[in-house]
């Protein structure tokens, strides 16, 4: 698998697993989603809108575009908005990475820091990083939100590859049953 086929699939489990949990916060009363709960930004809703904003300024950055972004307040304060906006963000970066050149992935971006400090990294390595911060604050969030009952979600890569394949081996059955 080449780097643009890798970073479209780990998007594609991005908005897979951003969803499991989404679906297990679901059981939670609203109001556990906004209290402080010791995480770095406090609430799970404040570390989802994290993901959401930080997510933007490397999706910016990544398409050459200015940016700037401030981790101390909270850019979406509606839940249901906040949770759509996410899921929106990551698919249109799909699509616009799916139009990226095989070479892209190779080059390097330079860019400034929040701080003004330039840096120069691959475009893999920023895409390596984007895809892991979201594993590492959902992670963050499941162990809150399993601690306030919620069900533990099941956001492995592998349940993600496991299920695909399973909806790819249904969708064959039902095509073979067609014809």
């Amino acid at each position: 698998m080449n780097w643009r086929d890798h970073f479209l699939q780990q998007t594609d489990y991005q908005i897979w697993a951003n969803q499991v949990m989404f679906d297990s916060l679901a059981r939670l009363q609203p109001d556990a989603l906004g209290r402080p709960e010791g995480l770095f930004f406090s609430s799970i809703h404040h570390t989802t809108d994290h993901l959401l904003v930080v997510f933007r300024l490397w999706a910016a950055r990544l398409r050459g575009e200015a940016a700037t972004a401030d981790f101390r307040v909270i850019s979406q304060p509606d839940w249901i908005q906040l949770k759509r906006g996410l899921q929106h963000e990551l698919r249109g970066f799909r699509h616009w990475l799916e139009g990226q050149p095989a070479s892209y992935f190779d080059d390097r971006l330079s860019y400034a820091r929040l701080n003004g400090e330039l840096q120069n990294n691959a475009v893999s390595d920023i895409l390596l990083q984007v895809m892991t911060h979201f594993v590492h604050h959902r992670g963050q969030i499941s162990a809150v939100a399993t601690r306030l009952g919620a069900p533990t979600p099941a956001m492995d890569y592998l349940y993600f590859l496991r299920e695909m394949e399973q909806a790819a081996r249904e969708a064959q059955q039902a095509a073979q049953q067609q014809q």
